[in-house]
């Protein structure tokens, strides 16, 4: 992994720094730029960070023992494969988050109705998630709001859930 990205909480840092500099040039003499707040995307450093983060996401999951138990699982993951999965989910994150980029995958509910997903095996996959935003430093303002959107599909994904 390039040392560019190793520390997505540094990057983000380091991104909020340079936007109140950002805001204060107007963008032509005598025009002032209304402020906004960062979207999460600009707080997670943009694209690449986020690209290493699931990256390093989806590599746990397929080594947990809990999700790696549930037959549909494995059958899926030998269906899809990994990089294919991984530009998905990563162009969801960038989409969700207030990214420029554009979900082309389909909806949790068809992508997950067949693999049967149970509590358990939903709570090892926030288990990783939370491990993998540990692993980067992810500020814990931004964790929470990844953390709360991942769980508002929660409806979608798990048996029994609906």
């Amino acid at each position: 992994m390039s040392r560019r990205f190793a520390d997505l909480g540094a990057l983000a840092r380091r991104a909020a720094l340079l936007l109140p500099l950002a805001a204060a040039l107007p963008a032509h003499a005598g025009a002032q730029q209304p402020q906004q707040s960062p979207s999460l995307y600009d707080r997670l450093g943009g694209a690449y960070p986020i690209a290493v983060v699931v990256d390093a996401f989806i590599e746990r999951l397929l080594a947990n023992n809990v999700l790696n138990a549930n037959p549909a699982i494995n059958a899926a993951r030998a269906r899809v494969p990994t990089p294919g999965l991984k530009f998905q989910v990563t162009s969801l994150v960038c989409q969700v988050t207030g990214g420029p980029c554009r979900y082309a995958g389909r909806d949790m509910r068809s992508a997950h109705a067949h693999l049967n997903i149970t509590e358990r095996e939903w709570q090892a996959m926030l288990t990783d998630f939370r491990a993998t935003l540990n692993q980067f430093n992810v500020p814990q303002r931004e964790q929470d709001e990844l953390v709360q959107i991942v769980e508002s599909t929660k409806a979608d994904i798990v048996v029994g859930a609906r």
